[in-house]
C-alpha cells in the first residue's frame, strides 16, 4: 500500500527456492485464516457478498516511517492505533481506516489482520478488467518496503508460498489475477514498484509448484 506518491522498487537476489519440506509446503488456511500464524485482528473490513467471489491477488508495499523497517508501526495504522506525534509523517495517515489482509515482514514472517473470507481495505478506488471496487473481489498482501530498497528474498519467497496457499483455497485467483497496487490504480498508486522481480516471483511459484506436488 502506497500512502505516498513515491515511486516504490524493489528487486530480489535471485536465490532458488529451499526443497526442505518445512519451507516449500503451502501455509494452511482454515476459515480465511492462516494457521499458526500471528494474528492482529482489524475492524478496519466489510463483509463480503456471497455472489462475489475471491478472484484477485494484489501486492502492495508500506514501510512506517518510510524507508523504516520492524516495530509496530503498520500494525498500530492497520488497527487504528497509530499514534499521530509518534512521528511527524504520521499526522496525516493516524486517522486513515486501511486494512490488508496480510503483511510480510522484511524477514519472511507474516501478520494477517483481516479473515480472507472479509473485504480488507486496500485497494481503494480501483479497476481490474473493466470491473471496479477490488475490495469486493481481492484479497491485499503488503510487503514491508520502500521506494528504494529492494525486497529481501524471505519476502519473496513467503510471498510465493502464500500465493500458492490462496490460489488452493481461491482457484478464480490464477497467476494472470495475481497484479500490483499499480495496475488497479494506475494513476494513484505505483506498488509494488518498476523494480519489483516479477519474473522472479512467477518463477518461485512454479518452483514451489512442483516441489509441493511431488511432496
Amino acid at each position: 500500500m502506497s500512502l505516498t506518491d513515491k515511486s516504490k522498487a524493489s528487486n530480489s537476489n535471485n536465490l532458488r527456492p529451499s526443497s526442505d519440506p518445512e519451507t516449500s509446503q503451502r501455509l494452511l488456511i482454515k476459515d480465511g485464516w492462516l494457521q499458526n500464524t500471528e494474528q492482529q485482528l482489524s475492524n478496519f473490513f466489510s463483509l463480503r457478498e456471497p455472489q462475489e467471489p475471491i478472484s484477485l491477488l494484489v501486492i502492495h508495499n508500506i514501510s512506517l516511517p518510510a524507508g523504516s523497517f520492524g516495530g509496530n508501526h503498520i500494525t498500530d495504522l492497520f488497527l487504528g492505533k497509530l499514534a499521530a506525534d509518534a512521528h511527524p509523517s504520521f499526522a496525516d495517515i493516524a486517522q486513515l481506516e486501511v486494512s490488508a489482509h496480510c503483511l510480510i515482514r522484511r524477514d519472511g514472517s507474516i501478520i494477517q489482520y483481516i479473515s480472507f473470507n472479509n473485504k480488507a481495505w486496500h485497494a481503494g478506488v480501483s479497476c481490474f478488467n473493466d470491473k471496479e471496487k477490488c475490495n469486493d473481489f481481492s484479497i491485499g498482501i503488503e510487503l514491508e518496503g520502500t521506494d528504494n530498497i529492494p525486497y529481501e528474498e524471505a519476502q519473496y519467497q513467503q510471498l510465493s508460498i502464500l500465493t500458492l496457499s490462496l490460489q488452493q483455497h481461491y482457484p478464480l485467483i490464477t497467476n494472470e489475477h495475481i497484479v500490483g497496487h499499480c495496475d488497479i490504480a494506475p494513476k494513484r498508486k505505483t506498488d509494488p514498484g518498476e523494480v519489483f522481480d516479477w519474473s522472479h516471483f512467477r518463477q518461485l511459484l512454479q518452483e514451489y509448484n512442483i516441489i509441493t506436488n511431488e511432496e
